[in-house]
């Protein structure tokens, strides 16, 4: 009887989302270095990815977290929705737990800083596309490991006003009430008003609530 060769593993197919040209092609290298992983496209932010994973079908998409157009958060959200057998990692320099927790309950797989050694993101891509999940040591090392209920998000459908859109992402942003007000030329009372009626039309509570919005919506450049 005549054994056929075993058929060489076809590699990981890559997609990365990252709004720095010089951090996507660095990560292309690396990626490419591998001999059992492939990149297959690339986007600058997160609507454009969202796009090119429909068109590609990737294993693992690496995620940026704060982009123009569309956050990392959201977009992850949306791939996880309508691509579910998608895997993302997240990338990025933030090592709070909000940022933890926010991407990892839109259905981020792993979550890897831009600081670690570079065979940390390779072992990452490797675990999430055999199905696994992968936590950046560091953040293990921190206590940071994400919340087994991760904070509730939003109501679907809630809208803004412009103006209370913009209150609140200078909020988020740690400006004290007056500088806002300044900066908008808009009374002290005027601002609370639009922020009490944005923080109503969206349930949230404290200003914690208010930054874990603006970065589910992109709002927040930290990376």
């Amino acid at each position: 009887m005549q054994l056929q060769a075993e058929s060489p593993r076809c590699p990981v197919r890559v997609f990365l989302v990252d709004d720095h040209e010089i951090v996507r092609s660095g990560l292309k290298v690396l990626v490419e270095a591998q001999p059992d992983m492939s990149v297959v496209g690339e986007a600058a932010e997160g609507l454009a990815g969202l796009r090119g994973v429909a068109e590609l079908a990737p294993d693992v998409v690496v995620m940026d977290l704060s982009m123009p157009v569309l956050g990392g958060v959201e977009a992850t959200e949306r791939i996880r929705a309508t691509s579910p057998g998608v895997k993302v990692l997240a990338l990025t320099a933030r090592e709070e737990r909000a940022y933890v927790d926010l991407l990892m309950a839109a259905g981020a797989s792993g979550y890897v800083l831009k600081r670690s050694a570079a065979d940390a993101l390779v072992r990452a891509i490797r675990e999430i596309a055999a199905g696994g999940v992968y936590l950046d040591p560091t953040l293990l090392e921190l206590g940071l490991a994400p919340q087994q209920r991760p904070a509730s998000q939003p109501p679907a459908g809630s809208r803004l006003s412009e103006r209370e859109a913009e209150v609140l992402r200078h909020i988020a942003e740690g400006h004290a009430v007056k500088d806002i007000a300044g900066m908008l030329t808009i009374s002290p009372r005027t601002l609370e008003t639009y922020r009490a009626r944005a923080m109503d039309k969206l349930a949230l509570k404290t200003r914690a609530d208010i930054v874990r919005y603006a970065l589910k919506r992109g709002w927040l450049k930290s990376d």
